[in-house]
């Protein structure tokens, strides 16, 4: 009665775009940090951010978690081909953190721990964007396992990816503070806005050019009825939340150019989930090649389906109770 394996690789995917729209805009930050004006704008830039960013982290953790749970396949063969940039993710991802606490204890120490919070965010982002790009060309097979060399990520189109995330990042990071600053940072991050507009939806048609060419399922799954269809109505949104973003920034409304970024990340990750399915690990590995036995997966729906509904409601609780503009004249909190 239930396809189990393509319940949880729902999931994994919603897990996986919650991860990437929360995260991504604090990550963001992180990456605009440095061309804040003052240490002042800094601290608001940074303050915007400080009552969600560690509970955005949850879903990451329950991506790379269900993965492990439910398609342990795909797990053992992700993380031998992918785990340069995984690992360079998370120490940088824990940096940032470290970052985050420190910064606001010290004086001496403090743009090191600038520097430290800026490079985080960038080094994340990148090795994010690269493991994208890496599994999106295709990783090697052979007997169930990892059959590729150890720099199989590292290519042109995985480090186009990894800029391309860098730029996206920024955007949203961008638009969120539009949302949530007044006055000079706000009219600073709107001017950001623009040209991080601009180039994250360049990025997004050389990528979406470049990603048929990876692999003949991609192209074939793109160019033939019924999947033209797709290639025509996802560009299509594109292009209206591209009119949305822009038209919000002439009309300099605060939250439009943010939702408008949201939906330009979301209909990128549908776009690539038509790349994908049926495949968990393209080009050779399905969804239910990789899913764990059905009693396992069973036994994991239960206590999902339990906690799923916890995370976002404390975190939409956490939004509400901070929503509004950050005071720039309020400390860490």
């Amino acid at each position: 009665m239930f396809d189990l394996a393509f319940i949880w690789a729902g999931i994994i995917a919603f897990a996986v775009l919650v991860y990437v729209v929360l995260d991504g805009f604090d990550l963001g930050i992180g990456i605009l940090f440095p061309f804040g004006k003052s240490e002042k704008d800094q601290d608001v830039m940074m303050n915007s951010i400080a009552p969600v960013w560690d509970g955005n982290e949850t879903w990451l953790v329950l991506g790379g978690g269900g993965l492990f749970a439910v398609f342990p396949l795909a797990y053992a063969v992700v993380m031998p081909a992918l785990y340069v940039p995984i690992i360079l993710m998370l120490i940088a991802l824990i940096f940032r953190g470290v970052a985050f606490e420190y910064r606001w204890r010290t004086k001496r120490w403090k743009k090191v721990w600038d520097a430290a919070f800026f490079g985080g965010s960038l080094i994340a982002t990148f090795m994010q964007g690269i493991a994208l790009g890496a599994l999106v060309q295709g990783i090697e097979i052979e007997n169930r396992a990892y059959a590729g060399g150890w720099w199989d990520w590292l290519t042109p189109f995985s480090i186009l990816t990894g800029f391309a995330l860098i730029a996206g990042y920024a955007l949203l990071g961008a638009t969120f503070l539009i949302l949530k600053t007044e006055h000079e940072l706000q009219a600073q991050m709107r001017n950001y806005a623009w040209k991080l507009g601009i180039a994250t939806l360049g990025f997004i048609g050389v990528v979406s050019l470049l990603t048929p060419l990876q692999d003949s399922v991609y192209f074939e799954r793109w160019f033939n009825f019924p999947g033209s269809l797709y290639t025509i109505f996802v560009p299509a949104l594109v292009a209206l939340a591209a009119f949305m973003l822009f038209s919000g920034l002439k009309a300099k409304k605060d939250a439009t150019p943010f939702l408008s970024s949201l939906a330009l990340f979301v209909l990128s990750f549908v776009g690539l989930g038509i790349s994908f399915y049926p495949h968990m690990v393209p080009p050779s590995l399905t969804i239910w090649q990789a899913a764990a036995p059905e009693s396992s997966l069973w036994f994991t729906l239960v206590g999902t389906i339990v906690l799923i509904p916890l995370i976002l409601g404390y975190t939409a609780y956490a939004y509400w109770v901070f929503r509004g503009k950050t005071d720039p004249d309020a400390g860490y909190h």
